[in-house]
């Protein structure tokens, strides 16, 4: 919209538009008769000129004030208006820094698991977990390992010492007290933030669903961590977690981490004006669409994780000599292959990865025809390149038959790619009114 104030040469002035709207800021110029008048109104023009308006030469009225909204112009965001600007900020490297912490909870998780470390604590207590000290301790905890299933049915042949017991005892126990951790560096400051009403009204309902996150991954991490030590048949061939149960583990933190960082985001990117045109529409269509298959494509990771499925085919592109194994429907029921069978979980993890990858790579080229603003078009080039990393890790990690450096790095680029799935949609976000 125009704001427009036309200057004639005699001594009459003439305002038109909305440029009445904004004297309120000038108090002086709404006190005509005063004999400065003419000055306010310059000092007037002059401030607005160097602000939010140009001006533009026109030979009939000598010039016009123009009130413009370049292209990835910053706006305020309407619902931090009531907290202060520094709160804000405080609020939202909180949010970052503790979505920094959940990335940490689930590498250490893959990493833990890929050194089957994950069943080597026998007991699970919300506080009051000690760490042995001397060594009674370390053999207490050794002999009661000894009575469950990964020792007896695996550890045992291997001829696992007491020593390798500690290493992985600490993994598994570095995992858990890092998991309490995050418990404490969210209720403490989201406490304070709250006392100090830096926490806005729609925020609220969102820290006690980030609350409520927190805790069912404490409880479900034990759930999972229970299936790998329950005497039954399908632990008697190769002790481990329920891979339905690991995915639900896995796809409860990808959550946590996805909504904390959106949050955090939102709290120190003010959104940017540009074109909201028909393509631009599609475009965000399609960039939803990218950021459920990399969630999706991770989440299938987990079953891959959970059967040890990178292990049946380490070839690429083919699965051995074929491109569909013959095995791939072995179990029955037919549906139960989806989720159980090593072959067909597999063959969907690696075509969900290409799918995505080859869908990114689309997408970054449409982002090349719109014209986005500079924070979007970043979040598009580190999208489309950390895509090609990720691709490239997921198949060096198949062909060197799952190293547990290349694994763990693997795990963790699918939360880059999240990551920057996230900020790109976040980029595209429509001013608010």
């Amino acid at each position: 919209m125009l704001s427009t104030i036309f200057f004639r040469n005699s001594s009459k002035y003439f305002v038109k538009g909305n440029f009445a709207r904004h004297l309120q800021h000038f108090p002086r110029l709404h006190q005509s008769a005063r004999p400065n008048f003419s000055a306010s109104i310059s000092k007037a023009v002059n401030s607005l000129k160097s602000s939010r308006f140009s001006l533009h030469n026109s030979s009939k009225y000598g010039f016009i004030l123009k009130r413009f909204a370049s292209n990835g112009q910053k706006v305020p965001f309407g619902s931090f208006t009531d907290i202060p600007d520094k709160g804000r900020k405080i609020v939202g490297w909180w949010l970052m820094g503790f979505s920094g912490m959940v990335v940490g909870a689930v590498v250490l998780g893959g990493i833990t698991r890929l050194t089957e470390s994950g069943l080597s604590m026998t007991s699970w207590k919300l506080l009051g977990q000690k760490y042995p000290s001397n060594e009674e301790e370390w053999i207490a905890e050794f002999e009661r390992y000894k009575s469950y299933p990964e020792y007896k049915y695996l550890k045992k042949e291997q001829g696992i010492t007491l020593s390798e017991f500690k290493f992985i005892y600490f993994m598994e126990y570095s995992h858990r007290m890092w998991g309490r951790l995050i418990g404490v560096a969210f209720a403490l400051p989201a406490a304070y933030f709250l006392k100090k009403g830096w926490i806005t009204k729609p925020m609220k309902p969102r820290l006690a669903i980030y609350g409520s996150l927190i805790l069912f991954q404490g409880l479900l991490g034990w759930y999972m961590v229970k299936s790998g030590l329950e005497e039954n048949k399908r632990n008697e061939d190769i002790p481990r977690v329920s891979q339905y149960r690991l995915a639900s583990h896995l796809g409860s933190a990808l959550a946590l981490f996805s909504l904390t960082l959106w949050g955090g985001l939102t709290h120190l990117q003010l959104p940017q004006k540009f074109a909201q045109t028909k393509q631009i529409a599609r475009l965000k269509g399609a960039s939803h669409l990218v950021m459920t298959l990399v969630f999706v494509t991770a989440l299938s990771g987990a079953f891959v994780a959970g059967l040890d499925a990178g292990l049946t085919y380490n070839s690429w592109p083919k699965m051995a000599d074929s491109w569909i194994p013959d095995d791939i429907l072995a179990y029955s029921p037919k549906i139960s292959n989806i989720f159980e069978n090593p072959t067909t979980v597999q063959f969907n993890h690696r075509h969900l990865g290409e799918l995505t990858g080859a869908s990114t790579l689309i997408l970054w080229l449409f982002t090349r025809r719109c014209n986005l603003p500079s924070r979007a078009r970043l979040a598009a080039n580190c999208l489309a390149a950390m895509a090609v990393v990720q691709v490239s890790l997921g198949i060096t990690t198949l062909l060197t038959y799952v190293p547990t450096s290349t694994a763990a790095l693997h795990q963790s680029g699918s939360l880059a790619l999240l990551s920057f799935a996230i900020w790109f949609n976040h980029a595209l976000r429509k001013v608010p009114k």
